[in-house]
């Protein structure tokens, strides 16, 4: 009996599975077995929301991302805004103030007017939210049956103003972890339309440009040493994702770390945990602890990080963890999502 054991499945290496685009574990193995030993290069190595380039003096970041959201419409967004709203917000957690976005459409054969015409309205008024042109674009249609409706790439370019390089490699023990709001109402959002599922409460995305918040916070002088928006993986994969670049141990608190009283109960209702549901509009700061009250007072004062918390702090380990203390005390390694929770949601 000593020599029986029940091994955890292995996911199959030789083709790609929905887990793959979920921001967890077989992400970043995809990324490390595939992509960065083909194109290996210092901007790629850096791991972050963005690559960070120099032209003639100029610093720039530079983020793409594609869009393949399953509904195209939900409770507080579609694809289009979206799109626009994940791409600047990609750009401000490299410190840059975007400067003009690509939008390029994968349509299928038969996909109605009227729809494409409402997409394409909301990534107008998310531009002009965000105060950047959607300045290039491309078009390709599909056979129906193939392209799932439409599908969307955004490419954005941005001029950093930070001071000092924002990102993993920047972060320090003692830094104070905040979180702009609370967590899990895009993922929620989602699947209660696709699942036909309602609630006690209204839950709608939190979709929204978040850089006026990091704006404010570099021409306040906040000493910002690194940002990450919650997308997918949501909070969990973030800071497992930084952990792990920086080689320190980050502690959060779980009570907290802010949940709507809705979104809890569809999780514990669904079998999913807030802390891997993907957000929208939601960000992830580490500033030095000397800053991190006049941090919290900027944040809550824009509506995008009015619900801003403390929520831990960095320890020195080379090991790259992150660890939850529960409500009870106790501590638990927070390891990255190594499935798929909810897939399409960004």
């Amino acid at each position: 009996m000593a020599t029986l054991s029940c091994p955890l499945p292995r996911p199959a290496t030789d083709r790609i599975l929905l887990a793959h685009g979920g921001g967890g574990r077989l992400t970043n193995q995809l990324i490390e077995s595939v992509f960065l030993p083909a194109f290996s290069n210092a901007a790629l190595e850096s791991r972050h929301d963005g690559a960070m380039l120099s032209a003639d003096g100029a610093r720039l970041a530079m983020t793409t991302d594609t869009y393949v959201v399953d509904p195209l419409v939900f409770p507080g967004g579609t694809i289009g805004d979206l799109a626009v709203n994940g791409t600047v917000n990609d750009l401000a957690m490299c410190g840059a103030r975007p400067l003009a976005l690509s939008a390029g459409f994968l349509l299928e054969e038969g996909l109605s007017i009227e729809t494409l015409r409402t997409i394409v309205a909301a990534m107008r008024e998310a531009a002009r939210v965000a105060k950047v042109p959607i300045v290039t674009g491309d078009t390709k249609v599909v056979d129906k049956g193939k392209g799932d409706g439409l599908f969307l790439n955004t490419t954005g370019i941005g001029v950093v103003v930070a001071p000092h390089p924002v990102g993993p490699e920047s972060v320090r023990p003692g830094d104070a972890v905040l979180v702009s709001g609370d967590l899990g109402a895009h993922g929620i959002a989602i699947l209660s339309v696709r699942s036909g599922l309602e609630f006690e409460g209204e839950v709608k995305s939190d979709t929204a440009p978040v850089w006026p918040a990091v704006e404010a916070l570099l021409e306040a002088g906040i000493d910002v040493h690194c940002l990450r928006d919650l997308t997918r993986g949501g909070l969990s994969s973030a800071l497992n994702e930084i952990a792990t670049v920086a080689r320190l141990r980050i502690t959060v608190e779980e009570a907290l770390i802010p949940v709507s009283d809705v979104v809890r109960g569809a999780c514990e209702l669904l079998g999913l945990d807030p802390l891997y549901v993907a957000n929208e509009g939601r960000f992830v700061a580490f500033v030095p602890e000397r800053d991190a009250g006049r941090t919290l007072e900027i944040l809550r004062s824009h509506t995008v990080s009015a619900g801003a918390v403390r929520a831990g702090i960095v320890y020195e380990n080379p090991a790259g963890i992150v660890t939850l203390r529960s409500r009870v005390g106790g501590n638990r390694v927070l390891d990255m999502l190594s499935g798929e929770q909810l897939p399409r949601i960004c």
